[in-house]
């Protein structure tokens, strides 16, 4: 199947680096771009692309707000973050927005490709350890995060391990478990979170105190 992605920049070079590069794989291929995040949601809507590549600096309309309206669509497609600095308080505020993941702008081509595919397939976290300094540098909450408290002692074991970024072929070899019991337990645990993927998911975890990003 071949995926079908959008690019949101303001910086025509960006996009257009950016276009070279997917087009060039065989199961990828850009089906439109946005200069602006006004222009994004109504070119998703006709061109309903699996992943959008979201720059978080654009004028008129931030990649974090067009990343809410993206997220409220029926059938949202996963969005990831492109951007210059990745301890950037706007990359965090993306992901809490519901953003997939985030790549830096000067990432080497086959670890874009890479990050595409992964995000779009959501079973492993991107780049779990620059997620984690980023919670760091937020202050922690009290534990309220909504369903924290109703996870069994398996699936709080389970997002303990989705925080290290393990995808579920390695959750099911650490807990010596199926990969579809693995894959029961993940969507048992984004559904008592409310967490559209394993972002969101880690996000709360972190947020609430249930695992320190420090």
């Amino acid at each position: 199947m071949t995926l079908r992605v959008v690019i949101a920049d303001d910086e025509d070079l960006i996009r257009a680096g950016l276009r070279i590069i997917i087009d060039a794989e065989p199961d990828l291929t850009v089906v439109g771009e946005a200069a602006d995040g006004a222009a994004v949601l109504p070119l998703v809507r006709r061109e309903r692309p699996d992943v959008v590549l979201m720059d978080v600096r654009m004028p008129a309309l931030d990649g974090i707000q067009a990343t809410e309206r993206l997220l409220a669509l029926d059938a949202p497609p996963k969005v990831l973050v492109v951007t210059t600095f990745e301890n950037d308080d706007y990359v965090y505020d993306a992901l809490r927005a519901g953003a997939s993941g985030f790549l830096l702008k000067r990432t080497r081509p086959d670890d874009l490709i890479k990050a595409v595919k992964l995000v779009a397939a959501g079973e492993s976290l991107l780049f779990p350890a620059a997620i984690r300094a980023l919670a760091g540098r937020r202050p922690q909450g009290s534990g309220q995060v909504a369903g924290i408290d109703r996870l069994t002692g398996r699936e709080g074991d389970v997002l303990r391990l989705m925080t290290k970024g393990l995808s579920n072929h390695e959750i099911a070899a650490e807990l010596v478990v199926s990969q579809e019991t693995v894959k029961t337990h993940v969507g048992n645990v984004l559904a008592k979170l409310g967490a559209r993927d394993r972002t969101q998911a880690v996000i709360a975890a972190y947020e609430s105190g249930f695992v320190s990003p420090r």
